[in-house]
């Protein structure tokens, strides 16, 4: 934490594209040409295989690297159970799934030497991780950076900052995340956090299910929402630490740890297309109506993780970030609606156009709940003033929200009834009949 992790990751190069064979080398000569598993590996490494998905998947969906590192990752004690502090995983069975609208505060500040691992919060999920189905919402608050290392063999973790930025020192090298971006590190890679600012906050989705991919982009054509080439994977850096080394693994729900006798972070080269990566949310290429109505906000989609139904996502990352409003004959902000998805929806910065801000309101680190079939859309204040704005084109530039959204009810934490707002289903009170028909007519059945 301070003024030289800042200076690391102000100088950090990246490589470019979602879903590239990537190479890279931190030492020149130590990725073997023309096969991946030589006799003899370069320069004394050991070549070893990380696979993202089944071997025998589509090679389009395929996802696996190969890494050479100091010392294989099979050379490690066993693990032991430590406590899993405020983490929950799927299956969700310690409470109901609860149809109100919710919304949260943020987080308060954390306790003293507190770390990305240890400030996880979990606010609830569906699925089972065992199965590799489902998703989990997370909160984190830190002020400490991180001297052990993590990694999740349940799932891949999305990682939205709010709050302070992040240096991710992982196997395939340093990515630096600040608020505004997010950083997704795969399933079962390895990683540690440096905090750039004396505190971090922020958004987690924890996806068991389908690596997450860009959509399909249909009708809209070959161009628009996020574009492949914004997405930045880091250059390898290495890790050559000598001494004893605690690493938290996160399997099946529980955490356990192990002590090495040196740093897992420990590879040297690498080539593939299952890597860690950043992308500048302000980046995204907003499609939106130039006509009338408000589009659905799958056209807002950054990410998608499909399920096995065809179109039917298991987890969606949808951006609301800043565009233009130029909708004729439009009520602008998002509609009254009742989905047959769940949405989780987070503020980054500024103002949703869809909820009032300040205290009691929907605010920066702050976080809402609407289960499948809830009903929500903008509050009374948001609804009288765009019902009677006038209609010139307006652009929303001092607010950045996203959503997760998902196939399943988004069932709670047990202690995820900490922190709520009060009366959240106030906001729609006031919405009065405005129907006023001058005369009834009806019509007999003949």
């Amino acid at each position: 934490m301070g003024t030289e992790a800042r200076k690391t990751a102000e100088g950090l190069t990246y490589l470019t594209g979602f879903g590239n064979e990537h190479s890279s080398e931190a030492v020149p000569g130590a990725l073997p040409e023309g096969r991946n598993s030589p006799q003899r590996a370069p320069l004394g490494l050991y070549a070893e295989q990380l696979s993202g998905t089944a071997f025998t998947e589509p090679r389009a969906h395929n996802r696996r690297s190969w890494l050479y590192r100091i010392r294989p990752s099979a050379a490690h004690p066993a693990f032991t159970r430590i406590d899993n502090g405020a983490i929950r995983t799927g299956p969700f069975t310690e409470t109901v799934p609860d149809p109100n609208r919710l919304r949260w505060n943020p987080l308060p500040e954390p306790a003293p030497g507190t770390d990305f691992v240890g400030g996880l919060w979990t606010v609830g999920g569906n699925g089972d991780a065992t199965q590799r189905t489902g998703m989990a919402v997370h909160l984190y608050h830190a002020n400490a950076s991180m001297d052990r290392v993590f990694s999740d063999a349940d799932g891949e973790l999305l990682i939205v900052p709010e709050h302070g930025g992040l240096l991710l020192h992982t196997e395939f090298g340093q990515l630096a995340a600040e608020p505004g971006h997010f950083a997704l590190i795969p399933r079962g890679v390895r990683f540690r956090v440096t905090l750039l600012d004396e505190t971090a906050r922020g958004y987690v989705c924890e996806n068991y299910g389908t690596h997450f991919r860009l959509p399909d982009l249909g009708p809209i054509g070959a161009n628009g929402l996020a574009n492949p080439r914004d997405f930045r994977a880091p250059v390898a850096a290495y890790e050559h630490v000598e001494g004893p080394v605690e690493v938290v693994n996160k399997f099946c729900g529980n955490l356990w740890r192990a002590e090495y006798d040196h740093s897992p972070l420990d590879v040297v080269a690498w080539h593939g297309n299952l890597v860690p990566y950043v992308y500048d949310l302000r980046r995204f290429n907003v499609i939106g109506t130039i006509s009338y109505d408000h589009p659905d906000p799958s056209v807002f989609t950054v990410l998608t993780s499909p399920s096995d139904t065809p179109g039917l996502a298991g987890v969606d990352f949808v951006v609301f970030a800043p565009r233009w409003l130029v909708g004729e004959d439009t009520f602008r902000p998002p509609y009254f609606h009742r989905n047959v998805m769940s949405e989780y929806m987070g503020l980054i910065e500024g103002a949703y156009d869809a909820k009032s801000s300040g205290e009691g309101g929907f605010v920066p680190g702050g976080g809402s709940l609407h289960n499948m079939m809830s009903a929500h859309g903008p509050d009374r204040e948001t609804f009288e003033r765009a019902s009677k704005a006038e209609l010139k084109p307006q652009r929303l530039d001092d607010g950045l929200a996203f959503m997760f959204e998902t196939r399943w009810p988004i069932t709670l934490a047990p202690h995820a009834g900490e922190h709520l707002q009060e009366r959240y289903d106030d906001v729609w009170r006031g919405l009065e009949r405005h129907f006023r028909p001058s005369h009834w007519r009806f019509r007999q059945a003949p």
